[in-house]
């Protein structure tokens, strides 16, 4: 086991941690959410909320996996996240990280244009602006690396041409791909059970591992 894997697994999950700037996070998180669904209960446009419950929701998939491979190769997850902070949720997720998720996705809807057809550079621009952010997140995550904050084990998984790629495709460019998915479905109630299936996902691949198989993560 890596040495960011056994400081990562100190008080995980440990409540003593929490520190009072988590309380004015939420609010803002919440302050976020309300304000979006005010707006959508007199418009009828939820598409701000779905999209950012999908990026969250795609996130909680993906620290899952994350988890996952720390177990079963019992040497690192993916990415690790040992460092300081007010609650450790899992070996690569803590609490203000899962704030950051919250509202990214709202972020992102309220960035792009009316008019679903508008291009910017060539590309529709719900494609433009998922590349632009997952692309934003790869230079954050980078920064995070390198003053160790974040940290990489695998030659696969690293600040190298290849490992960018992989970041970039396979830990934030396929959440904004979800949420296009999910903001262009024609019904609420497609669009619910797509997000709710993702919570579902995430939720029993978690209560199997850590509550039937007992492992930690």
């Amino acid at each position: 086991m890596t040495p960011a894997s056994e400081l990562a697994l100190q008080n995980l999950r440990d409540l003593t941690t929490l520190k009072w700037y988590v309380i004015p996070l939420l609010a803002i998180v919440f302050y976020i959410y309300t304000s979006e669904i005010k707006k959508a209960r007199k418009n009828g446009n939820w598409n701000a909320v779905f999209a950012g419950l999908t990026v969250f929701g795609m996130d909680f998939i993906n620290e899952t996996w994350n988890g996952w491979v720390f177990h079963l190769t019992q040497r690192s997850a993916m990415w690790t996240a040992p460092g300081e902070t007010a609650l450790r949720t899992m070996v690569g997720w803590n609490i203000e990280i899962m704030f950051m998720f919250a509202i990214s996705g709202i972020i992102y809807y309220n960035t792009l244009s009316e008019d679903k057809a508008e291009k910017i550079m060539g590309l529709p621009n719900q494609w433009f602006w998922a590349i632009g952010y997952a692309a934003f997140c790869v230079f954050v995550e980078c920064l995070l690396n390198a003053g160790g904050h974040l940290v990489w084990e695998y030659p696969w998984w690293h600040r190298s041409f290849k490992g960018v790629w992989l970041i970039f495709l396979f830990g934030y460019f396929h959440f904004y791909v979800a949420s296009i998915i999910v903001i262009n479905m024609k019904t609420d109630k497609s669009k619910i059970i797509t997000v709710a299936s993702l919570y579902v996902i995430a939720v029993v691949a978690n209560i199997v591992a850590m509550g039937f198989l007992g492992w930690t993560y």
